[in-house]
């Protein structure tokens, strides 16, 4: 930092040059003075390479799916808490169920609050006005939480229990995502969406009440929620596996069936979704019309 503290980190010879600069930071203050002031000192850390500042919870979630769904997820997060809307502990509850949850170090300038932020699992608690030594501290923390995630990312995975193709691992399901509705901002979960429609650099989230759109393009929605159960069926569409009622193959056309929507399917993806569906399925073979319609009904097993 401009003040020249030492970042004990950084000292070995073998971490230093992989550590300048090289950490990504969102910060976020809805008091214009207070936001500056957290950055300027942010940026003068020689370890952090990037910092996006925002004004409210809300933009602070667009701006972490954004980077997700860049494949540059944000390193961690430093948040003020008392903020109109959502407060700093309620973006940090949404935070933590994210299938990754970037640190959280809160910067505030109230007391009270910290016994629920450490229950929250932050990763630090500044009081304002913020000390460049102790702010220091915190992204030391962040380093170290860097390194162990890497770490553990490394070491060989033990073997996995089989997941099921049309079921939607706990913590990824738990995910919560921005959604744009009649210009409010509202916010759903992972495992109630049934399909998302490409709309030109937006993609609209359809759920059993409703729809809303993302800033996401459909390419980045499918590699990140492939885990959950989504799979591309068409250029303009990608459905969850667990919410599709029937896959139907009429006058040489597949298309499938989800609460009551018709979505094409095309054949570049026909046979990948075909598989999906019959390994999920028990195979029990459905008797009488539905059948003889060529109608496949994935949640109540296969036609034979």
């Amino acid at each position: 930092m401009t003040s020249g503290l030492p970042c004990p980190i950084c000292e070995g010879p073998d971490r230093r040059g992989s550590l300048e600069r090289s950490l990504r930071v969102l910060a976020v203050d809805d008091e214009a003075p207070a936001l500056e002031d957290l950055t300027y000192l942010l940026r003068s850390d020689p370890r952090i390479a990037h910092v996006e500042a925002v004004t409210d919870a809300t933009k602070a979630l667009r701006v972490l799916h954004r980077a997700m769904d860049a494949g540059q997820p944000l390193d961690a997060v430093f948040l003020d808490i008392r903020m109109p809307g959502l407060d700093g502990l309620d973006l940090a509850r949404v935070l933590s169920r994210f299938a990754q949850p970037p640190p959280v170090v809160f910067v505030t300038a109230h007391q009270q609050p910290a016994v629920e932020a450490f229950e929250l699992k932050a990763l630090d608690y500044l009081l304002k006005p913020v000390r460049p030594e102790r702010l220091a501290e915190s992204v030391h923390r962040i380093v170290h939480e860097v390194w162990d995630s890497k770490a553990a990312a490394a070491e060989p995975a033990s073997p996995a229990p089989v997941q099921q193709a049309n079921s939607t691992p706990p913590e990824m399901g738990d995910e919560v995502i921005p959604v744009e509705l009649g210009g409010v901002t509202r916010f759903i979960r992972l495992a109630d969406i049934r399909y998302v429609e490409a709309h030109g650099d937006y993609a609209r989230l359809h759920t059993a009440t409703g729809s809303g759109l993302v800033r996401a393009a459909l390419n980045g929605l499918e590699e990140r929620w492939r885990s959950a159960g989504f799979v591309r069926i068409h250029r303009s569409h990608l459905v969850s596996l667990g919410h599709i009622d029937e896959l139907r193959l009429e006058d040489g056309h597949l298309s499938v069936t989800i609460g009551g929507a018709v979505l094409p399917v095309s054949r570049r993806h026909a046979r990948h979704l075909r598989q999906l569906l019959v390994r999920r399925a028990r195979p029990t073979p459905v008797a009488g019309q539905a059948a003889s319609a060529g109608v496949l009904q994935p949640r109540n097993g296969l036609g034979s």
